[in-house]
């Protein structure tokens, strides 16, 4: 039997009208997001899929403008905060560009990418939301 994830219907509505040139990859990216942790929640956020712990927005999906590629921010929500002295996670992955030490960018141009990346992100969110608690 398949686990259950969290898919948010309203992200789901959203996405459908969007027309995005990745839908596919978006859909995928989202499986592999809530499948890594249960506590994570979905909702809309600057005109993308994001994910919230504890009501506090962690990682967020750009997706506007529409363009060949699908981008994951990891932050530790809106409101700015003290920079960290060194990075939030000690996570060396290739995959993560860093634009503050709180702050890191993933970047996927294929499906291909993101079965690539699977285990890796995994990885990568989990820990994020370990050191943003």
């Amino acid at each position: 039997m398949a686990e259950k994830i969290n898919i948010n219907t309203e992200v789901t509505d959203f996405l459908n009208e969007q027309k995005h040139p990745f839908r596919n990859e978006i859909e995928q990216l989202r499986i592999y997001i809530l499948s890594s942790n249960k506590a994570l929640t979905e909702n809309i956020k600057w005109n993308g899929p994001n994910y919230s712990i504890d009501n506090e927005d962690r990682i967020t999906m750009r997706i506007q403008p529409p363009k060949k590629q699908i981008q994951l921010i990891f932050h530790r929500g809106a409101k700015k905060q003290t920079q960290p002295k060194d990075k939030l996670i000690s996570n060396r992955s290739k995959m993560l560009v860093w634009k503050e030490n709180d702050r890191a960018v993933v970047t996927f141009k294929s499906l291909q990418d993101l079965e690539n990346g699977k285990v890796e992100l995994a990885g990568i969110v989990n820990e994020w939301i370990q050191a943003t608690k």
